[in-house]
């Protein structure tokens, strides 16, 4: 079902909305799941030989790929998808965990048949996508990853840790929408901030108590014990990592971030030695506005090379 996106979301001035829209400028299409809606985006020739798979993290959307969709949906089928509760996606009415978000990539990839697949990931994306192509692997021959991890947390940085507090984190991450604010700074070391425009984007879906819950619940999601649910799934990910030395893949990796640091790197060469990798010694967390055009060189460079 193809349709345009409906009843606004956002806070911001009417200026600021026109000028963020511009900034992505993409139909809308929704996948019914449960009764509620999945937003996503389908941009480039349905036809093509190749098929590129966005998968966000937290607290984005798939405003975060809008720079690659347009330099790359001329020649490849660009998908990207809005996990439930972010974005432009509806609300869950319980708190999802990571194998929920698998289980509706995996269901978005069923409904639209998406075939000859390049992952490309972050954050929280990265472990969601991974499993995700675990569970289908037919259907995917490339990955490309910005600053991610798909493993067991060894630490969690104090700066999440006080966000997953259930009283002050809470108030601070629905209430005042602190980590979505913090992000636009957090995220970045060579740019000292975003244009307006695209700071309106980011924070455009998340409005109100209700539309931050999922940004919380990814907070609360990541798990510091085995007796966490996701845990388990991580520990699944992580040990089947080895399974796709065979891919070509692609690693962009800013290292001055404070969250998926260099050691998240270093833990993925461990299972993919052979992976490329192309390091950002002064750029953050957020690799594709930090450094946007190294990011989509790097990854223009790989396809082409890697495009069978």
């Amino acid at each position: 079902m193809s349709v345009t996106a409906g009843t606004e979301l956002g806070e911001t001035i009417e200026s600021s909305q026109r000028d963020w829209r511009a900034l992505y400028p993409f139909a809308s299409h929704w996948l019914l799941i449960e009764q509620r809606r999945l937003h996503y985006v389908d941009e480039g020739p349905k036809d093509a030989a190749h098929t590129l798979l966005f998968v966000h993290g937290n607290p984005t959307w798939s405003f975060h790929w809008r720079r690659l969709i347009e330099r790359f949906r001329g020649e490849y089928r660009c998908v990207a998808l809005d996990h439930f509760g972010c974005g432009l996606s509806e609300l869950q009415p319980r708190p999802l965990r990571l194998a929920d978000h698998i289980e509706n990539v995996r269901r978005l990839m069923g409904a639209l048949d998406l075939r000859n697949m390049t992952l490309v990931a972050q954050d929280w994306g990265g472990a969601i996508g991974l499993g995700a192509l675990l569970a289908e692997r037919e259907r995917f021959e490339r990955i490309v990853l910005f600053n991610t991890g798909a493993f067991r947390p060894w630490f969690i940085p104090w700066r999440i840790r006080v966000c997953r507090t259930p009283i002050v984190g809470r108030l601070a991450l629905q209430g005042a929408n602190a980590f979505s604010r913090a992000a636009l700074r957090m995220t970045l070391s060579r740019k000292p901030r975003l244009a307006p425009e695209v700071e309106a984007g980011y924070l455009y879906p998340y409005n109100s108590w209700a539309r931050r819950a999922a940004v919380y619940q990814f907070v609360q999601d990541i798990p510091s014990s085995p007796s966490h649910s996701t845990w388990q799934t991580l520990e699944e990910i992580e040990r089947a990592l080895t399974q796709l030395a065979e891919l070509p893949k692609l690693l962009v990796w800013g290292e001055r971030d404070w969250c998926f640091t260099t050691e998240c790197l270093d833990r993925f060469l461990q299972d993919w030695p052979s992976a490329e990798v192309v390091r950002l010694p002064d750029v953050g967390h957020w690799v594709v506005e930090d450094a946007p055009n190294e990011a989509e060189r790097a990854m223009a460079d790989f396809l082409r090379r890697t495009n069978s």
